[in-house]
């Protein structure tokens, strides 16, 4: 059981054939790595098929771990139009789930997400799976899209706070 005071943050890295999970609990400044994993979808398959496994795998998560919050990464622009266009459509499920759920979803791009856990924008994968496992102990690195997941939610967590202290210093400064 947790604290009720502990906000339960479900962080998404869309991706068509792979979606990463990671569901991280903040308490205060402490963060706590709960579980990840990924979401896969049949490359076989057609593209509504697909994007209902996505969701139902999604939806799964949700019922296991009742996230209070979740976050998803934004998409940015391929080369590739059409890849584009399938990525969002992935996106669009990764946000659908936890709003159908009641769940409120926010959205980081990626270098924000980068710089939120490693301190560059710019930062390669290898260096935030690697603060990540700093920064939630007990993670164990399997899958490159959990980790980045992970990172979107622990970007979350910093952001929401940082929105939660400046609202209630403004609704302070408002008395």
């Amino acid at each position: 059981m947790r604290d009720a005071r502990t906000v339960r943050v479900l962080g998404l890295d869309p991706g068509l054939r792979n979606t990463g999970w990671g569901v991280i609990d903040v308490l205060g400044n402490k963060l706590t790595h709960v579980a990840d994993g990924v979401v896969h979808s049949d490359d076989t398959d057609d593209l509504a098929r697909r994007l209902v496994a996505l969701y139902d795998g999604i939806e799964e998560i949700i019922r296991t771990w009742t996230p209070d919050e979740a976050a998803v990464e934004e998409t940015f622009v391929n080369k590739n139009p059409v890849s584009t266009l399938k990525l969002g459509q992935a996106r669009g499920i990764a946000m659908l789930a936890p709003a159908r759920a009641g769940i409120p979803v926010s959205e980081y791009p990626p270098n924000l997400v980068k710089k939120s856990v490693v301190g560059a924008g710019h930062a390669d994968k290898t260096q935030v799976q690697h603060m990540i496992k700093i920064l939630l102990p007990g993670f164990k690195l399997t899958k490159a899209d959990a980790a980045d997941a992970l990172a979107v939610a622990v970007c979350h967590a910093h952001h929401a706070a940082t929105r939660t202290k400046v609202g209630g210093i403004m609704a302070g400064a408002a008395r």
